[in-house]
């Protein structure tokens, strides 16, 4: 595999920036870094973010974006920047991994898709969970059909954040739905499809911070409702984030959806395919795996034509425009 030569533009308060650039890192048959950029007055905004870029060449947005040698870059600054440097990046020919779920601007969006499809160069956005193992398990066998029809997804993805994050969660008019029920959001509709309606439940707990910290919404399918739940409020709710999608032949649930441990990561995965109302099911647990390396090298296999991105940029659009159904707007 030939490597990428790739830049990043931005880092963030509380996304995944300085966890893709330690990625990067972590990748040098695949990845040469050439630099980094912090637009935004990014640099005094987040000093505790620095370090990671500690021994890497700082440049210019414009001096990435004119480096015809800079194939590929990680856009990763705050959410409201996002779709604004993704655009850039696309108009300067570079395949663009992206922050998730992108900018707060859907015509913004779909110009970058525009772009994006005009330049055949490769759309990657960072939802984590698309390489959880259990997850692309799940994918495969719902289309071998091996749990029959669909049922329903139950996915919660909760914490109890502080009241300043709460507080930032109010750039987002979805508040936590935007924020991290996208994630969900991504999953029901790769296991689910696209959904025939949505309706959004989305609150203010009233508890310090204006924002719509508690997100809620449902998804009607013809053979059955999806939720997605998100909490910002819930003592915990990391340890009970989880999966569970039902089928005609079997009900899988993942939870706790992430459990920490040296190294990385594990899921654990419990699978009921008895009518027996007491029967327990089958649990297991994944083998340890990182979040993002899995992510960044499937990014970089489709850089190289290694891989085809199974997530098309009409798929990504549609997911974004029902982001922002669960969040409320009308679209």
């Amino acid at each position: 595999m030939n490597k990428v030569r790739i830049a990043q533009i931005g880092t963030s308060a509380n996304s995944h920036g300085i966890y893709i650039f330690d990625s990067l890192k972590k990748l040098p048959d695949l990845f040469e870094i050439v630099g980094y950029a912090l637009p935004e007055n990014e640099r005094n905004k987040f000093p505790n973010r620095m370090q990671v870029f500690e021994g890497y060449t700082e440049m210019s947005v414009e001096e990435i974006l004119a480096d015809p040698t800079i194939t590929a870059v990680t856009i990763e600054t705050e959410e409201i920047y996002l779709t604004k440097y993704a655009i850039l990046a696309a108009k300067a020919g570079k395949h663009v991994h992206m922050e998730k779920p992108g900018g707060l601007s859907l015509p913004e969006f779909e110009e970058l898709i525009a772009i994006m499809k005009q330049s055949g160069k490769v759309f990657h956005t960072g939802y984590m969970y698309r390489y959880n193992p259990y997850v692309l398990e799940l994918v495969d066998r719902i289309k071998n059909g091996e749990l029959g029809e669909i049922l329903s997804v139950e996915a919660q993805m909760n914490c109890p954040h502080t009241v300043t994050v709460r507080k930032w969660l109010s750039t987002f008019g979805g508040g936590m739905m935007f924020f991290l029920g996208c994630h969900l959001i991504d999953l029901v509709m790769q296991l689910n499809g696209i959904p025939n309606k949505v309706t959004p439940f989305n609150k203010c707990t009233g508890t310090g911070a204006a924002s719509k910290d508690f997100g809620f919404a449902v998804l009607e399918y013809d053979n059955g409702t999806s939720f997605v739940k998100v909490n910002a409020n819930e003592l915990g709710g990391f340890v009970r984030r989880q999966l569970v999608v039902t089928g005609t032949r079997g009900t899988v649930e993942l939870k706790p959806f992430e459990v920490y441990a040296p190294g990385g990561q594990y899921t654990q995965k419990t699978e009921y395919t008895s009518t027996d109302w007491h029967d327990p099911g089958q649990t297991e647990k994944s083998d340890i795996f990182d979040r993002y390396d899995p992510m960044m090298t499937a990014f970089a296999q489709m850089v190289n034509g290694e891989k085809e991105n199974p997530y098309t940029l009409d798929y990504e659009l549609e997911l974004y425009k029902t982001v922002l159904r669960c969040c409320g707007e009308n679209v």
